[in-house]
């Protein structure tokens, strides 16, 4: 009878130390892909590679959960990938939601230098970065988008 119930205790520590490795492997979720990560944000503007002026308006919709607080961060970058403008989106409605919430905000920037004296110093990216109060890096997603100063 002890033998049975050590080969019993055995079995069951075997299936929960494998259930815990498994977690452990396969519960980290992978970066998401543009398409995907159009599936939660979708920006009407600015566009792709359209022209922006300090201050504009970003306006479009994201799912609830890309907010924290109903505000999400978006940063401003030259070409050289140097912040020149940081701020919010706001949520226009209930952002405790798995549905899609209308969102703005308004960015000021002073216009980079380089955008006088040279072509590529006009372009830049508006990068809009999903809140993750939590600091994970799985829980981490953002939108990058190409845009050109006027």
């Amino acid at each position: 009878m002890r033998n049975l119930l050590k080969i019993a205790f055995g079995i069951i520590i075997i299936i929960i130390l494998g259930y815990l490795t498994y977690i452990q492997l396969y519960s980290h979720s992978k970066p998401l892909s543009p398409e995907e990560s159009n599936s939660l944000i979708q920006v009407y503007y600015p566009k792709s590679n359209d022209t922006v002026s300090s201050p504009f308006v970003i306006t479009g919709k994201a799912k609830g959960n890309w907010f924290f607080e109903a505000t999400a961060p978006v940063v401003l970058v030259d070409w050289d990938g140097l912040i020149i403008a940081e701020g919010y989106i706001q949520a226009k409605g209930d952002w405790m939601t798995e549905n899609f919430v209308e969102f703005e905000g308004t960015l000021e920037f002073k216009k980079p230098e380089m955008a006088e004296k040279t072509d590529f110093g006009k372009n830049g990216a508006l990068i809009l970065k999903k809140d993750n109060p939590s600091g994970l890096p799985e829980n981490d997603d953002s939108l990058e988008i190409p845009v050109r100063f006027e």
